[in-house]
């Protein structure tokens, strides 16, 4: 009997912390959620494939052999507009410099024939018509008091030589230093 006191007496305890604040808590958050349902947006309408048709069939692929192998035999140097550098004559100190880091600082008159002073990292070089300047193969065609006029050949995308008119001129900053 005993026990059946203490069994009821521990279920009451248990009846009576049932009420109160939980109570309270689980009416709250059942009038919080009455009006919430999972809304969930319809799929969107997927819009049927259409096949694209390919109409480059009849075109050159870029990327294909037949045109690499096209671009390799002309890019042998060889090109076909008959234009190519002189590979077996010795280079001239001024073609090792690009052609921007090089500046025109002055020109010399000898006789008929007139020089022009140009400068590359710290040395001085006279050059008349003729020589090379730069790193594109450039001849001196013709030299003024304010500009160097050079013809200079580049390869092009396909292989072949094309020449290029470049000028180098007069910087006024360095003739100033110059005559210091």
């Amino acid at each position: 009997m005993r026990r059946l006191a203490i069994t009821l007496g521990v279920a009451l305890a248990l009846a009576g912390c049932e009420g109160g604040e939980q109570q309270e808590l689980r009416a709250e958050l059942a009038s919080m959620t009455k009006d919430l349902r999972g809304k969930v947006d319809p799929l969107p309408v997927v819009k049927p494939y259409e096949p694209v048709p390919y109409t480059a069939y009849d075109m050159a692929d870029p990327f294909g052999p037949a045109k690499i192998q096209l671009v390799a035999a002309k890019g042998t140097g060889k090109g076909t507009g008959g234009l190519q550098p002189d590979l077996s004559r010795p280079k001239e100190p001024l073609e090792a410099y690009p052609l921007e880091s090089l500046r025109m600082v002055g020109t010399l008159e000898r006789g008929k024939q007139t020089f022009a002073l140009v400068k590359a990292d710290a040395g001085l070089y006279r050059v008349r018509v003729g020589n090379y300047l730069g790193q594109n193969f450039g001849v001196i065609t013709k030299i003024t008091d304010s500009e160097v006029a050079l013809r200079e050949l580049v390869q092009d995308s396909g292989g072949d030589w094309t020449e290029r008119e470049s000028t180098l001129l007069l910087q006024e900053a360095d003739l100033k230093e110059a005559r210091k």
